[in-house]
């Protein structure tokens, strides 16, 4: 098959790109505008890259010819930063994608994979979360998520196209430098000695899902005829602050981080995780990692990096 990969050089992209690289003989496409990821982090996985973006009309239309299926990963995924400036989230979110399933509707691409998500979809509902919930976003981040998985649904009813939405939890894993979520900016934090900011008393639950057990879930996605909308995550809940004692013991004396506890800010889940029972069924999705091993595997590669750009607070 040959696979467009959007947002190909960011996190989940590049894990991506070097799983399927490595585990397939698919023809890999990426296209990238390198706004946060950049090329060098799959220089040495086989692809075709194409410096881009998905509101470029041109470009998508040049990146999607004969294309078997897209994995759109491309998105503006920081729900503050949504809340900071929502016209720009909803400009790379909710008319990116319109663009990219328009663009797929006139070229009659097979099928379209597209990353939505869980907790901020659903807003403050009491977990496990799953697919049948009703979605009552807390931020414009999770409202442009919602918008995006009704096109997808009403471009598959309306058009018979092939699209489904994988709701991730919250990934973590080797090449997140770039990520503002908990597990990257505690690790980044780490390798500076910063503080470590918890918006919260750290009783606040959320789902880890090791970025390697995604590559399996979205190459059975990329394999199956499967529609709708999965929720891909680990299935259990862990506090932030058993998140913090996890690190304590894999880095021992190196965890030389203070600890500061700052109030909950608006727009953020209390407590989510998720309920997989569907994508288990379905697609024999099961997250195989234990999360200190995961953790382990995430701090060695943020050992190796160099720690340029640094963002406060998670």
């Amino acid at each position: 098959m040959r696979i467009l990969i959007t947002g190909g050089a960011g996190f989940v992209g590049s894990n991506l790109v070097a799983h399927l690289a490595s585990t397939t003989t698919h023809d890999l496409v990426v296209l990238d505008n390198e706004s946060l990821g950049s090329r060098s982090s799959i220089q040495s996985h086989r692809h075709s890259f194409i410096k881009g973006d998905i509101l470029d009309a041109t470009c998508l239309r040049q990146a999607m010819n004969g294309v078997d299926v897209v994995v759109h990963l491309a998105a503006d995924t920081r729900v503050m930063d949504s809340i900071a400036n929502p016209q720009h989230n909803f400009r790379n979110n909710v008319i990116g994608t319109f663009q990219l399933l328009d663009m797929a509707r006139l070229m009659r691409t097979p099928r379209i994979v597209i990353a939505s998500t869980g907790g901020a979809i659903l807003g403050n509902v009491t977990p496990p979360i799953h697919e049948r919930m009703m979605a009552q976003p807390l931020a414009p981040y999770g409202a442009s998520k919602l918008a995006v998985e009704g096109y997808a649904s009403a471009f598959a009813a309306a058009y018979n196209m092939s699209v489904v939405c994988l709701r991730f939890s919250n990934v973590y894993g080797p090449g997140s430098l770039h990520k503002g979520s908990v597990v990257a900016h505690f690790c980044k934090s780490l390798r500076v000695h910063d503080d470590l900011v918890v918006f919260g008393d750290g009783s606040q639950c959320r789902d880890f899902l090791y970025v390697g057990d995604l590559m399996l879930g979205i190459e059975r996605i990329i394999s199956s005829d499967a529609g709708g909308v999965f929720q891909l995550g680990s299935g259990a809940p862990t506090s932030v602050n058993e998140l913090l004692d996890a690190l304590r013991r894999i880095l021992g004396n190196k965890f030389a981080s203070a600890i500061r506890y700052e109030p909950f800010r608006a727009g953020e889940v209390r407590d989510t995780w998720c309920d997989i029972s569907k994508a288990r069924a379905m697609l024999g999705f099961e997250p195989e990692t234990r999360l200190e091993d995961g953790l382990r595997q995430t701090w060695s590669w943020f050992e190796r990096q160099s720690i340029e750009h640094h963002y406060q607070g998670a």
